[in-house]
């Protein structure tokens, strides 16, 4: 988000206590803050419908309801495309949509988001390459330790 300005609104006493308690879960985190991540959030499901929000090991990030996150979509469009580069764009879509079993009016709406969010999507992307490259050096020093 960018620079933001001072408001004042009200809120009951128990959503006021709900956003404290969320606000505990997050190093540092703050009632003003969560609030408005979360307003921001749910503008952006008002925007695209079927998008939603959701924690995970790299943050919080964009999913389809009844799927998958946005930066995977992406990912299987890029790697499709990679495989097979003379694919129109409805043809692109049915073979992810194919593939993967997310319905092709999914694919469209996580294609439209990352169209209007599309940095941090690929900062999604990054951070999960990055985790995936730990993991495995994790994995490989476990294997290490225990073949001696």
């Amino acid at each position: 988000m960018s620079a933001s300005e001072p408001r004042s609104i009200r809120l009951s006493a128990s959503v006021l206590r709900r956003l404290r308690e969320r606000a505990t879960r997050y190093p540092g985190g703050k009632p003003a803050t969560v609030a408005a991540q979360l307003i921001d959030e749910g503008l952006r499901m008002a925007d695209y419908p079927g998008i939603v929000f959701r924690d995970g090991p790299t943050g919080r990030r964009a999913g389809l309801a009844a799927g998958p996150d946005v930066w995977e979509v992406v990912e299987a469009i890029n790697s499709t495309k990679r495989a097979e580069p003379g694919l129109s764009e409805s043809e692109l879509v049915d073979l992810v949509s194919e593939n993967t079993g997310i319905a092709a009016r999914l694919v469209h709406t996580a294609v439209s988001y990352w169209a209007a969010w599309p940095d941090e999507i690929e900062e999604s992307i990054a951070a999960n390459q990055r985790a995936e490259v730990t993991q495995m050096a994790a994995v490989q020093r476990s294997h290490r330790l225990l073949a001696q």
